[in-house]
Formats: C-alpha cells, structure tokens, sequence
C-alpha cells in the first residue's frame, strides 16, 4: 500500500477513472489540490484501488474509496478502509462518516461488516438521481479494521 502524496495526484486521477463512470471521476487538479492538505490521507494499492479520507477536528469523512473492476471481490476495499479508519483513529477523530448510493449493496456490506450505521439521507444526490445514505461510524465503538 502507497501513502499518495502530491506527485500522485495523475495516479490517482487514472485510478479513479477507471473505478468510476465517465462524468464521475475525478481530475488530477482535484487530487492535487486534495493531496496538498495535511489533513487528507490518500493510499493506492497498486492496480487496485484507492481510498481518500480527510479528518476536521474530532471528525473523519471518506472522500472517496473504489476498487478497481477486476479486483472487486478480493478485499482491496477493506485493507485500505481498514488502514483509513486506522489513521482517523490515531488522529484524533473519533466518528468518520462517508456517503454510499442505496443501491450499492456490495459497499454497503463492507461499511455494515467494519461497523457503520446509517445517519442520513441525501436524496437525488448523484447523478444518476439516486439516493445517498449517509454512514457513521464510531470509532470508540468499533476497533478500525474489524468486522
């Protein structure tokens, strides 16, 4: 696992776009400009997936986290949530909450297998007009990397 810092910003960018549909990705201005603060961590698994949390005060959020089509399935997804949440937790923050689309079950069942519980909802949030749920996860409550 690589912690990605500025010079990775196009790697991610590639990356991204390859996890996420046309219109969705991200750029490498916007990683850039992510991987320039020092409150976001990035990590790459290579050829796999990425994952980007950012923690304010005592809270944590998952930017983004996306796996790579051929390597779904395989845990990816976990060992970089896992090491993501294990950051937050020796940050300082004590709650980290991220977004899923409703009618992604896979991610869904990873979130609820490390611990997080719904908090919200933001409706028509992405493109496609789909509903987010919105996810928290205590960290006191849940040792990061178990489930």
């Amino acid at each position: 696992m690589i912690v990605a810092t500025a010079p990775y910003a196009a790697a991610c960018a590639a990356l991204h776009a390859a996890v996420f549909p046309v219109g969705e990705a991200w750029n490498t201005a916007v990683f850039a400009e992510l991987l320039a603060s020092p409150a976001v961590l990035a990590l790459i698994e290579e050829g796999g997936g990425l994952v980007l949390i950012r923690r304010a005060a005592d809270e944590a959020e998952i930017l983004t986290l996306g796996t790579e089509p051929a390597r779904r399935r395989q845990g990816v997804a976990r060992r970089l949530l896992s090491a993501a949440l294990e950051w937050a937790a020796t940050s300082g923050a004590t709650q980290v909450f991220l977004e899923v689309a409703e009618s992604n079950a896979a991610a869904r069942a990873l979130y609820a297998a490390l611990g997080f519980k719904p908090c919200g909802r933001r409706p028509s949030y992405y493109g496609d007009g789909a509903d987010a749920l919105i996810l928290r996860l205590a960290l006191q409550a849940a040792a990061p990397g178990t489930g």
